[in-house]
């Protein structure tokens, strides 16, 4: 399934997914064999490292596509995540079409980008090497997040970025970028996405968007988004323990 991910985020499919965020390779493991098309692992925030996030690849295996959010649009952090097996990157905070270029730089080996070569999980540990740099460029997902009003002002040039799979949109970053913080629903926020939403349609580019229950991303579906994440992996096992704890009381 995660090799054609980025062939299905291309055709319109709505990919449902949601965030990993606890190092526990188990607890990805789980929600891989729930149904969700794919696992945002998230490297950006919390407080998962290079060995951790290589665990939770492994635990997962083929089951699901595994896109991890670095903490920016760099080359080592891409680079790493790329090579320990990942289906694709998220990068936060792309403001600009320079810095959307500079992710897909990254992503792909020349003479499409400047990728490192290494030999890591991804390359069989060699076992595969050839296989895999032969179909790494076409089979690697590149999502950039418009989640500051820097994004919305540049979206039209970040669109025409050569590369780019999806655009993901961040509401609560946004919302803050605005002086709005967590009004998600407010008219200047919600403005602001009416504004990437025209845009990347225009450009036919996927959207993605971000909500920490279905309420949140069930209107957005509705409105052609098809790169969903819904829910975090704390808070849905908060939320399980708290009702089942109501209940017992």
């Amino acid at each position: 399934m995660a090799d054609n991910f980025r062939s299905r985020l291309a055709s319109g499919h709505v990919l449902l997914g949601t965030m990993v965020t606890l190092s526990t390779p188990s607890t990805a493991e789980i929600l891989a064999d729930l149904g969700f098309d794919w696992l945002f692992i998230d490297g950006e925030h919390g407080p998962l490292e290079t060995g951790e996030i290589l665990a939770i690849l492994q635990a997962v295996g083929d089951r699901v596509a595994c896109i991890v959010r670095v903490p920016e649009a760099d080359e080592v952090p891409i680079k790493k995540v790329l090579d320990l097996g990942a289906t694709g990157i998220i990068v936060p905070q792309v403001n600009t079409a320079e810095q959307a270029a500079r992710a897909v730089r990254f992503a792909r080996y020349a003479p499409a980008g400047e990728r490192g070569v290494g030999v890591a999980r991804a390359h069989g540990y060699g076992m595969k090497f050839q296989e895999y740099i032969t179909v790494a460029n076409d089979q690697t997902v590149v999502i950039v997040q418009a989640e500051h009003k820097q994004a919305v002002e540049n979206m039209e040039s970040i669109v025409q970025v050569p590369g780019i799979d999806a655009v993901l949109l961040g509401p609560y970053d946004l919302s803050a970028s605005l002086g709005k913080m967590g009004q998600v629903k407010d008219p200047e926020v919600t403005g602001a996405i009416d504004q990437v939403t025209a845009t990347c349609r225009q450009a036919n580019i996927p959207l993605g968007y971000f909500g920490i229950a279905a309420e949140a991303v069930q209107p957005y579906m509705e409105r052609g988004y098809t790169l969903i994440v819904a829910g975090v992996d704390t808070l849905l096992l908060g939320t399980a323990a708290r009702k089942m704890l109501e209940k017992l009381r």
